[in-house]
């Protein structure tokens, strides 16, 4: 199955075009998480899985050109796989939790079945010097793991992972050293100050590449090219297999339009072997 046969992207591309609010892309974003089973829910389960309330789900449908939900529901089995995909029951809370992360990372692959998007930013986050990587709160992590690696081929990177005054102040210096794009990765809950930080970026000229939880996140509106992979919710904390694979093929996205990327890498492992650095 390709990527534009998933349910998942028939679900996005029914969305795109279209303005939604706040709580529409809420809905918009659990829809596309559980896009199999969608089509077999009542809008009181939509809305117990998105978090709102059942007349928002009913205006939802209707933002997208629907007569209620009903309609959009007949309109969903008619593009959608007949039966659901999975049966959760007999799983306990653990084993459903790895296997919405297993679901969540078969949907970046299909969508990484057109690798230009990935290509794209690879190319702009190695044209920049040097290059702020973002990530605050939750998505600390996140850019703190993708910075380690980078720094070792590319020549000046640059973690922006605390947030407060000064994180404007780091923006700046970063664009008056050169710097003509940020990496950003934003994962819920989505702090204000990310999404302030990402549109002061774009006022700097600074390209914005985010990869985030959904492309209907907050952040999209302050992003130039977003990159989404899916978080799971299924635990009392949101687990992220799949932005942090994400983070990994942009690296090696990156490191394609790097010429002296294998160099770099061959140069620090002679000097870990001579430092002892690492016990195996």
């Amino acid at each position: 199955m390709g990527v534009t046969d998933s349910p998942a992207a028939r679900l996005q591309a029914l969305f795109e075009g279209h303005r939604l609010t706040p709580t529409q892309r809420r809905i918009a974003h659990s829809m596309v998480r559980r896009a199999a089973d969608v089509p077999f829910l009542s809008s009181v389960e939509l809305a117990e899985l998105a978090g709102v309330s059942q007349p928002s789900v009913t205006r939802f449908a209707v933002a997208l050109g629907f007569d209620g939900y009903p309609a959009l529901r007949r309109h969903l089995r008619e593009v959608a796989p007949a039966e659901r995909t999975t049966d959760a029951g007999a799983r306990n809370a653990y084993q459903q939790a790895v296997e919405a992360e297993i679901e969540n990372l078969r949907h970046l692959a299909q969508v990484l079945a057109d690798p230009r998007p990935v290509r794209r930013a690879g190319r702009i986050l190695a044209a920049s010097r040097p290059l702020p990587v973002l990530g605050l709160r939750a998505a600390a992590s996140q850019a703190y793991g993708f910075a380690y690696f980078a720094a070792k081929v590319h020549p000046d990177v640059r973690l922006l992972h605390e947030g407060g005054t000064m994180l404007q102040d780091r923006i700046d210096a970063a664009v008056r050293a050169g710097a003509s794009a940020l990496l950003c990765f934003a994962l819920p809950r989505h702090p204000r100050e990310v999404v302030d930080a990402l549109a002061y970026a774009q006022q700097t000229g600074l390209t914005v590449v985010t990869v985030a939880d959904s492309a209907f996140a907050p952040v999209a509106k302050a992003s130039d090219l977003l990159l989404p992979a899916a978080v799971g919710t299924g635990l009392a904390f949101d687990t992220v297999c799949a932005p942090m694979l994400l983070g990994r093929v942009l690296l090696e996205a990156m490191c394609d339009d790097l010429p002296d990327a294998q160099a770099r890498l061959e140069e620090f492992d002679t000097r870990a072997a001579a430092r002892g650095l690492f016990v195996d």
